[in-house]
């Protein structure tokens, strides 16, 4: 019976933690860094701020785990698509399918501007950084063979293709085309992830 109870404990701890980030997450997405609150943070998850405070110790350290949950997601959703008999073009739309998707879930937090004390905050954050050069080395991989295929534009600098993907999760078109209401989310993401890879000429 000791021996269940550090256990239960650390299970409670854990599933407290899981909901705050995801609330953070949440936040993030609906509010961006600089006008979302830890008052908001704890109301939302209906805990005491003294409790926030025993898992996270700022509003930095809070953000930086939403961040590092979206590059796990992230880096799932590449494992899976590594698994799909798609070219290295299909790879990369179907990733951009994938960030729009989320950002229509409300998971998929705005990127920080660059004088952000969140910015700071995430580059001095091993386990952000640490995923970040994963998922940008797996991408830039995908971006070279799509180059080399013929399929993007050899032209381009990688690193421009990589950020303008980065950019695609927190594009503000689809919130501005959902509000609307004049067209599906099915045909929103297809229009985005043509305009993305196509541009709009005719």
């Amino acid at each position: 019976m000791s021996a269940a109870r550090p256990r239960f404990r650390e299970q409670f701890l854990q599933a407290r933690e899981d909901a705050i980030v995801e609330s953070v997450n949440r936040l993030l997405a609906e509010k961006g860094f600089e006008a979302m609150t830890v008052d908001e943070v704890v109301a939302d998850v209906g805990i005491a701020k003294a409790s926030l405070y025993k898992h996270f110790t700022s509003k930095e350290e809070l953000a930086a785990a939403a961040m590092v949950k979206v590059l796990d997601r992230a880096l799932d959703e590449l494992a899976r698509l590594r698994g799909l008999e798609l070219n290295a073009l299909g790879r990369l739309q179907a990733v951009a399918r994938w960030a729009y998707e989320q950002q229509i879930a409300g998971q998929m937090p705005a990127l920080p501007s660059q004088n952000s004390t969140l910015r700071a905050a995430l580059v001095g954050d091993k386990a952000y950084m640490d995923r970040l050069v994963q998922l940008s080395d797996e991408l830039g991989g995908w971006i070279l063979e799509a180059q080399g295929q013929g399929h993007l534009n050899a032209a381009l600098p990688p690193e421009l293709v990589l950020y303008t993907l980065f950019a695609r999760a927190c594009d503000p078109v689809l919130g501005v085309l959902r509000a609307s209401g004049a067209h599906s989310d099915a045909q929103i993401v297809d229009w985005l992830v043509t305009t993305c890879f196509k541009g709009l000429a005719g």
